[in-house]
């Protein structure tokens, strides 16, 4: 039972508020200090929201072909990205790994990490990444201060703590799977999405829904990427929701969508792991 109790606990420590107090000493030399929470920023949320409307609409013009359900409720949305024609089938036969490349300049892939018993690591698998860029996104269901996570926290070490305690589920698997589903379903408005539920298969529609398998940096491997906390804004174009990883708990509380992304500290090359830090301590 103690063996067990310990293996449970090496696996929290790094994502849950509880354990950082007892860690800190210990990692200290891969702490990140932020002066105030409003500081919190590496790049403007401005430059945040136009990667992601960039990414995401490279996204839906490439597979307006499954669009069409959506394209017949707003016809103006196919006006705006260009009517489905006979080559586009050749265009969404790329994936969205190609178009990703082509939008931003790089490309992701999970495998197994170059640290050792890290398990899943997230890789630049092609192009590269210039300092402050948007290179992921931390997917889940967002849970606001209070709400009931209690059972979905049990042996789940992919609970993201923001500055303000509200917390984001990333688990893919288990509860966590079927509380993010059944969210996603609950505020769909007709054949327009309000999330993306493909970051809980191997083939996300999305390919930046991947930032819950970065690692934490070492004392070999510098962080080279920080989480940045994100509202989504209430003029987000709806046809694009589709792609966001993240679904709010409880639907009758309004407020802006809490997203989470990571934001390059220095330029990453082709084949680099991407190393978080899970350790942020607001003075």
């Amino acid at each position: 039972m103690l063996r067990g109790l310990r293996r449970r606990w090496a696996a929290y420590r790094y994502r849950f508020v509880p354990w950082l107090a007892l860690n800190l000493r210990r990692q200290r030399r891969t702490l990140r200090y932020v002066p105030e929470s409003s500081q919190d920023k590496i790049i403007p949320d401005e430059a945040v929201l136009e990667t992601l409307l960039r990414a995401f609409a490279a996204l839906f013009a490439s597979d307006l072909g499954r669009q069409a359900p959506v394209l017949a409720a707003r016809p103006e949305i196919g006006r705006k990205y260009g009517e489905p024609e006979p080559g586009r089938c050749q265009e969404a036969a790329r994936g969205p790994q190609e178009v990703l490349f082509q939008a931003l300049g790089f490309g992701l892939a999970r495998r197994h990490s170059s640290l050792p018993a890290a398990g899943t690591g997230v890789f630049l698998s092609r192009g590269g990444a210039r300092r402050g860029a948007v290179v992921a996104m931390y997917p889940g269901t967002v849970y606001r201060k209070h709400e009931p996570i209690f059972f979905q926290s049990l042996g789940n070490p992919f609970i993201f703590r923001c500055i303000d305690g509200v917390l984001i589920d990333g688990n893919d698997k288990g509860l966590s799977r079927a509380v993010y589903r059944s969210c996603s379903r609950r505020d769909q408005l007709g054949p327009f999405q309000m999330s993306d539920v493909s970051w809980l298969t191997a083939a996300p529609q999305n390919p930046l829904a991947v930032g819950q398998y970065v690692n934490n940096c070492s004392y070999e491997k510098a962080a080279n990427v920080c989480y940045q906390e994100f509202d989504v804004p209430s003029c987000f174009p709806v046809e694009l929701k589709q792609y966001l990883p993240n679904i709010v708990y409880s639907h009758d509380i309004q407020s802006p969508l809490r997203c989470v992304v990571l934001v390059t500290l220095r330029d990453i090359k082709q084949g680099e792991e991407l190393f978080s830090n899970y350790y942020t301590v607001i003075n």
